[in-house]
């Protein structure tokens, strides 16, 4: 049976422990989430707004069918690294050459989503740029945020999270039931999650109340306390409690009092100072990640003192008494993590020890071995599975956050061999995964820093950021630091990286048409990777000699020199370099008119996309399949390819490439006779590309030469200059609108939209009656399919791998067909799909 809903969209974490009282907190931010689209959660460290935060974002997901998604911020600092994370939590995949909050803003222009910000307290003017830009720009954006101290967005709520409500003596009556209070009722959850057969009695249930006071109500403060209650009882633990908050240590100066929410740094004091010293020992050092599994921890934190043997066993313990939290499992390894308020106190505690800066060159040294091993493996020579090669690519993604940490420290401290080494071996991770503005930002400030021009890498560093530039399309920029880094790179005899800057530069010579100079950069490429046996280098080179003479129309040529290049990367099964590889002999192939091999090299690229998560490369592999089918005249092929192109494309933030789809599409309507309509679209893909600063042409383009007669050219223009002013989330319905229509029958078409229109009100009335209209009439090949997996009972994820499309793809389907019938629910699809199965 088909589930009732959708699965929810979110890329919320999963808290290793239940979530306990707030219900009357949660019931009114939920209503009030429904009336403001902007609500702060402001309480001090340990209040437990996280959690709060993700419980409240659990439960709004029927509310926001584009998804609940989360960004943590607790070590941003500037504007581009809010934006950075909010793209990286929706999905959004940077465009090359355009700013990165210009891509965000268009992205979610139209989205239906909550976005949670987590800890903004460092950056609340930053925060307060990007949330109040998001909320200008796009309406059905609604923001949750957390933060220490309190601020606002405009027409947004700052609520309060206040202690756990403790038991309230009445005036009249009997005493509460203190089981009944949230407090209590976390204590004993935390208490029996560390030992399931712990119980209290009434006396005893009297005391936790006291223990909860004492804590302030701070729910941290309660959760470690709870976990400490097994070992030697409530009663044991108030005295003990008692006794050292009446402590010189404890005791503020003369006059002052320590108030209710000032309590959990006691607290904490007080749990840390009865740990067993090893435990102390590793609670300190853990403070130096920001993440970690079993083994980086081991390898940072053991010594003498600390033996590698022991910590699997303490961690357990520290574990068990709530001091550090399970955040999920990477590749079979469990990751764990210290909630803020205690990394912040057992740092405190690291520093007093004087063992900070120790502990933080270990931990630096560690993933300078993790990056630098990422970047030998992805360009290494030697065969291996690519399951090995990519293991340092994915273990970068579990660890970022550290790395950032170590990235900030670095900068803050004026290191910068230390921060230009992490960010050479970053560059891989930077432009593999298309985060381009952040690898720039980060090393522009190292190469900034004063010691930064003595730094040994500094030539490496200055080739990594000109390849950023690269990507960014910023050429003059590339050929700048990329001739510098060249000859500090020959100075030095590297002579790895002397390849590596030819090869870059021999690319930015080809984008900027400059064919002597390219051939000159690519042959001594070539020749020095031969000479040393590198590879991948020499499939780099071969790549670009490919691209120079299709470049120059020798398409035979380059098809030859792609499949050199495919065959030493097939040699070593480097499946990212196979997957680029392909995409340029594809549009090679499309350019020199053989469909037959572009068709394939789409086709098996974007299998190798997929396989790798590449999304914005597996959108461009659709769009091309696409326009090799119209070519080759298969129409409905052609729809299906691009519509879900464009789609994706779309999803991504990849507005180029969502123009050029609009485009291919707007062609295949043209042949189809839907003239009107594909006129439209071809205007609005150009002000697309006039928004973008991209080459644009004149009316009534790509169609200009279609109509020798004034009149029908001036028809042409007109409904062209009408597509101009649609937007481009109105552009894309107008685009799934038209592939859909482009399917059927002349004599089923419905009249074409009228001026004006966006696209979603193409069907005027109400949705059709699902006795009336069977799936096959109305919805697309590959909606259609959808439909029949759905009738299942398949998930999104489980659609996805049999038609081998993402999940946003598959529940982007869904979303369609509910949205053609009127429906609300995978339910009433299944249902709609089953009746007219039996009438058949």
């Amino acid at each position: 049976m088909a589930p009732l809903t959708a699965p929810a969209r979110h890329n919320l974490p999963r808290p290793g422990t239940g979530f306990v009282g707030r219900e009357r907190d949660l019931s009114d931010l939920l209503r009030l989430l429904g009336s403001s689209r902007s609500v702060t959660l402001c309480g001090t460290d340990g209040m437990g707004k996280t959690r709060l935060a993700i419980r409240l974002a659990e439960q709004s997901t029927v509310s926001f069918p584009d998804g609940v998604w989360m960004a943590d911020l607790a070590d941003a600092r500037t504007t581009l690294e809010v934006y950075a994370r909010v793209c990286a939590a929706v999905g959004v995949v940077e465009e090359p050459g355009q700013p990165l909050s210009a891509t965000v803003t268009e992205a979610l222009r139209d989205r239906r989503l909550l976005l949670v910000l987590d800890s903004c307290e460092h950056v609340a003017d930053q925060v307060t740029e990007v949330g109040e830009a998001l909320l200008a720009a796009c309406p059905s954006v609604s923001v949750l945020l957390t933060s220490e101290a309190p601020f606002r967005l405009s027409g947004g709520t700052v609520w309060r999270v206040t202690p756990m409500a403790l038991p309230l003596p009445a005036r009249k009556g009997p005493p509460p039931d203190p089981s009944g209070s949230e407090a209590v009722r976390l204590f004993l959850d935390r208490a029996r999650t560390c030992d399931p057969r712990f119980s209290v009695s009434a006396r005893e249930l009297e005391t936790v109340t006291e223990l909860c006071d004492l804590a302030g109500g701070i729910p941290l403060g309660i959760e470690v306390l709870g976990a400490s209650a097994p070992g030697i009882g409530p009663e044991a633990l108030v005295g003990k409690l008692r006794a050292y908050l009446s402590s010189p240590a404890a005791r503020p100066g003369p006059g002052q009092a320590v108030s209710r929410i000032e309590m959990l740094p006691l607290v904490l004091d007080f749990v840390y100072s009865g740990l067993p010293e090893a435990e102390r020992v590793l609670l300190r050092r853990l403070s130096v990640f920001r993440g970690w599994d079993l083994e980086l921890a081991e390898q940072v934190c053991a010594d003498e003192a600390l033996p590698e043997s022991a910590i699997l066993d303490l961690s357990t313990s520290l574990l068990n008494r709530s001091l550090i939290t399970v955040t999920g499992e990477f590749e079979g390894r469990v990751r764990y993590r210290l909630p803020e308020a205690v990394r912040r106190f057992a740092h405190s505690r690291l520093v007093a020890e004087g063992e900070a800066e120790l502990f933080q060159e270990r931990l630096l040294e560690r993933m300078l071995h993790l990056v630098e091993d990422l970047g030998l493996k992805l360009e290494s020579s030697r065969s291996m599975p690519w399951s090995e090669r990519d293991a340092g690519r994915r273990r970068v993604i579990a660890e970022y956050g550290t790395l950032r940490s170590l990235l900030r420290w670095s900068l803050d401290h004026g290191a910068a061999e230390s921060g230009l080494r992490l960010c050479v071996s970053l560059v891989a991770h930077w432009v593999s995964h298309q985060c381009y503005a952040e690898g720039a930002h980060w090393m522009d400030r190292l190469l900034e820093l004063e010691d930064a021009a003595k730094a040994p890498s500094r030539a490496r560093a200055l080739v990594g950021r000109a390849q950023l530039a690269r990507v960014r399309r910023d050429h003059e920029l590339a050929l700048s630091l990329g001739e510098e880094g060249l000859r500090l790179c020959r100075e030095a005899g590297d002579e790895v990286f002397v390849r590596t800057a030819l090869n870059l530069l021999a690319l930015v010579e080809v984008r900027n048409r400059v064919p002597d100079r390219a051939a000159v950069r690519v042959e001594e490429a070539l020749r020095l990777c031969r000479e040393a046996g590198d590879l991948w280098g020499e499939a780099v080179a071969l790549g670009t000699r490919a691209a120079l003479v299709a470049q120059q129309g020798d398409h035979p040529t380059a098809d030859h020199h792609y499949n050199a290049a495919l065959t030493l990367l097939r040699g070593i099964d480097h499946r990212w370099g196979v997957g680029v590889a392909l995409i340029g002999q594809a549009y090679a192939a499309e350019a020199g008119g053989d469909l037959v091999t572009a068709d394939r090299c789409y086709r098996e690229a974007l299998d190798t996309q997929r396989l790798i998560g590449a999304v914005a490369e597996e959108a461009r592999c659709l769009a091309g399949i696409g326009r090799v089918a119209r070519a080759q005249g298969s129409t409905g092929q052609a729809y299906d390819y691009l519509s879900e192109g464009l789609l994706l494309s779309h999803s991504t933030g990849q507005r180029a490439d969502a123009a050029r789809a609009l485009t291919a599409i707007a062609r295949v309507a043209f042949d189809s006779g839907l003239r009107e309509s594909a006129c439209r679209l071809a205007g609005a893909a150009t002000s697309v590309r006039e928004r973008l600063g991209l080459p644009a042409y004149a009316a009534p383009w790509p169609f200009t030469d279609a109509e020798r007669t004034r009149r029908q050219r001036r028809r042409l223009v007109h409904w062209w200059e009408q597509g101009r002013g649609l937007s481009l989330s109105g552009a894309v319905r107008e685009g799934e609108r038209l592939a859909e229509e482009g399917r059927r029958p002349p004599s089923r078409r419905p009249a074409p939209p009228q001026a004006g229109s966006t696209g979603r009100g193409a069907r005027k009335g109400p949705p059709p009656s699902p006795e009336s209209v069977a799936p096959e009439e109305l919805l697309t090949k590959r909606e259609l399919e959808v439909a029949l997996l759905v009738s299942r009972g398949e998930s999104n994820p489980a659609i996805a791998r049999t038609l081998f499309i993402t999940s946003s793809t598959a529940a982007r389907h869904v979303a369609n067909i509910n949205r053609k019938m009127g429906f609300n629910s995978r339910t009433q699809i299944a249902a709609w799909v089953q009746r007219h199965q039996r009438s058949d």
